[in-house]
Formats: structure tokens, sequence, C-alpha cells
């Protein structure tokens, strides 16, 4: 577990030092600094971007994006390993992979 909690670290800032021009896209935001845990529709280390959208609200996923240990229990975890993002993505980038992970919703 602990493993896992410094390899996630290790990949947000090896990501973090190639990303410090202004990301202008969701798929940019996502490259970035989600693609190590999540992928669009399929499970990875973390949900798929398709369950999260089905499932979380808008609040939701900025809480758990902003400060993960706040949330987690209330979105049906025993724990979380996904990092905090508060210092690193503006609110613009925010804005912009809320839009991306939305985009991955089922049609209805």
């Amino acid at each position: 577990m602990k493993f896992i909690k410094i390899f996630s670290y290790i990949v947000i800032f090896i990501c973090s030092l190639y990303s410090k021009e202004t990301l202008t896209s969701g798929e940019q935001v996502f490259r970035a600094y989600c693609w190590g845990c999540h992928h669009q529709s399929a499970t990875a280390f973390g949900p798929s971007f398709k369950k999260i959208a089905n499932s979380r609200t808008k609040d939701q996923m900025i809480t758990h994006i902003m400060a993960p240990t706040s949330n987690y229990k209330e979105l049906g975890y025993k724990r979380t390993v996904m990092p905090s993002f508060s210092n690193t993505l503006s609110e613009k980038e925010i804005d912009l992979i809320i839009d991306f992970i939305n985009s991955c919703k089922d049609a209805k």
C-alpha cells in the first residue's frame, strides 16, 4: 500500500515537470496528471472516467480532485491513495478535466 502511494506521487511529480505550460484542453490535463491511474472507459489503478462521470456530481469530482481524503468514504471507498491536486491544478485546469470526465458519460 505504501509503495502504491509513493509510486503515485512519483508519477505525478514527473508528469508535472513536463507540463509547466498552461494546459488548454481536458485531454491535455488528463495526459499530464491522470493517465497513470485512470483511463477513459476501462478501470485501471483508479476508476474509469466513464464510471466517475456516471456516478458523481461536479461538486464531488472537484472535492475529490482537491482533497480526496475528505470525501472518499462518501464515494464508497475504504481508503484513498489519490493525491490532492489543490496546489497543482489551476481552477481553469480543474474545469477542463471535469468537462473531459463528463465527456466520457454514457449517452442517455
